[in-house]
């Protein structure tokens, strides 16, 4: 299979609208979903298992740079983002994903990174399951335990290639921020998660060899291309079902999705 071959482009094309609507829908980046499919999709172009894994991860948050700045603006016409929270979170953001893709993520193998996603995939969709309710007392920490939680959830938002909202949202709910406010929030902290681990990404396998055509460092360009162009289009309308549908409903959307692509990363990382 070829990079022109319209089977693989069309997979890209669907994978790409789909990530868009959930992206919106959930606040996850779309990250969640791309990294499965599209190490599938790459293993057919015969990148070894480690790379292919790598190469998922860059490339997914990639396409978040898109459609997050989509998502971002379906959800401020609603005025339902807190830039207080996206102000404060961001410094921290910015340092934690630049460590863990400039260090951390160059050497790591790929099939820890595949299990580390599929456990942390598994933990947030177990909160949301279980839709805890936090102490009425709970409120955000102050600027350092702020700066703190942005620094885990930059980093590990790039060693899994997520926009970061499988810790945010929940972290969100448990600090008492409604449902909705916390989805379009962590939207718009998918743009500083996704620029500093792409600029990480870039910079960590720029010298590589051996990489598909199209490939600059670890992101792979006609798969950012054709995931990124219809995900922007389909985010709104996540975004705008996003506000019509009821909390616990989207809290059983977005457990029962993280649980199945969980599931597969952890397969194709231990087989």
């Amino acid at each position: 299979m070829t990079l022109i071959d319209p089977v693989l482009l069309g997979s890209l094309l669907v994978l790409g609208a789909c990530t868009g609507f959930l992206a919106g829908l959930l606040g996850i980046g779309g990250g969640m979903i791309i990294v499965p499919f599209l190490t599938a999709i790459l293993s057919t172009l015969a990148v070894p298992l480690d790379l292919t894994v790598k190469m998922a991860i860059a490339t997914s948050m990639g396409t978040i740079l898109f459609t997050s700045i989509s998502s971002v603006r379906a959800h401020q016409r609603r005025g339902a983002i807190r830039w207080d929270l996206v102000r404060a979170f961001t410094p921290g953001i910015v340092l934690g994903a630049l460590a863990g893709s400039l260090g951390l993520f160059t050497f790591a193998r790929g099939t820890s990174l595949a299990i580390l996603f599929g456990c942390f995939v598994i933990f947030s969709a177990t909160q949301m399951f279980l839709d805890r309710k936090p102490k009425p007392s709970r409120s955000m920490p102050e600027l350092p335990g702020r700066l703190g939680a942005g620094m885990m959830i930059g980093m590990i938002s790039g060693l899994v290639g997520a926009g970061g909202g499988f810790i945010s949202v929940p972290f969100m709910i448990w600090c008492n921020i409604s449902m909705h406010v916390a989805v379009a929030t962590s939207a718009a902290l998918g743009f500083p998660i996704a620029l500093a681990n792409v600029l990480g990404y870039v910079t960590g396998g720029i010298s590589l060899t051996h990489l598909p055509p199209g490939s600059f460092g670890y992101i792979w360009l006609p798969g950012l291309a054709a995931i990124a162009l219809p995900s922007v289009l389909t985010a709104p309308l996540g975004a705008k079902a996003a506000h019509m549908l009821p909390v616990r409903t989207l809290k059983r959307v977005f457990a029962v999705i993280l649980y199945l692509l969980a599931i597969y990363m952890l397969w194709k990382a231990l087989h």
